[in-house]
């Protein structure tokens, strides 16, 4: 993919300003609290719980609201009931998205996301309309500052991951869900500084993305991520470099 620009090289880029805004923290505080919820709050015996509480934490969110919001989830403190669901559509040129949601007003969020599809020359589908075109698996991130690839392959299709994928300034690490801990556990052992690490939405192929739509995707998919209850969005374009140049 040399030449291009994806959706989660984007997505790493922006990470650092996104992580300065407050709206990080209560994002991150939703996921420990349904995490919880449907787990337990052991972080030892959810995997789900345990990534989100090392999420925060690299984040460097206290550890008195990671605690606060785990008792919210498993009902030891009031708290407010989410909603967990995926909204799917198209966006310009016909690129597929996801926006994975928590939500406490179900209503009010399916309107404001289906008005952002459409603000940006998108449109909203059924659900199943564009999943089928994606595979859940976890997805972790590195600079490539931080190892060279040969090490990192060393290490993480040793500890069982499927792909590592060289993307601009990063390398991605690609592994099963049930392999996902266990890989991010040996980098973490092989002291590899981790950018970013979660089970996500990955496109099984990508789409370019041509001139006319490029300033319309990346300001709707920014909008989606930049929502109160849109968690993460997961999408399967194409950027040529210097079409992205421009847009920047």
């Amino acid at each position: 993919m040399s030449g291009h620009s994806k959706w989660s090289t984007i997505k790493h880029k922006k990470a650092a300003k996104d992580a300065k805004k407050g709206k990080l923290f209560t994002k991150l505080i939703k996921e420990i609290t349904v995490a919880a919820r449907m787990g337990g709050g052991d972080i030892n015996a959810n995997p789900r719980l345990r990534t989100a509480v090392l999420t925060a934490r690299a984040a460097s969110m206290p550890t008195e609201n990671i605690d606060r919001a785990i008792k919210k989830g498993t009902g030891e403190l009031e708290g407010v009931t989410y909603d967990e669901i995926q909204y799917e559509g198209y966006g310009p040129g016909g690129a597929a998205i996801l926006a994975h949601v928590l939500t406490d007003n179900k209503n009010r969020t399916v309107s404001e996301i289906r008005r952002l599809f459409t603000k940006h020359g998108g449109n909203m589908g059924e659900a199943g309309c564009v999943a089928w075109m994606f595979d859940k698996k976890g997805l972790i991130t590195i600079e490539k500052t931080q190892v060279d690839e040969d090490r990192l392959m060393s290490i993480v299709l040793d500890a069982g991951a499927e792909d590592v994928r060289d993307e601009d300034e990063i390398f991605e690490v690609i592994t099963t869900v049930e392999e996902f801990d266990k890989v991010k556990e040996r980098l973490e052992l092989e002291k590899v500084a981790i950018a970013s690490a979660q089970i996500t939405m990955v496109p099984k192929n990508t789409v370019d993305v041509d001139e006319k739509n490029v300033e319309q995707i990346l300001k709707l998919t920014e909008e989606l991520e930049d929502h109160d209850d849109v968690q993460s969005v997961s999408a399967n374009f194409n950027i040529p470099s210097e079409l992205m140049e421009k847009a920047s």
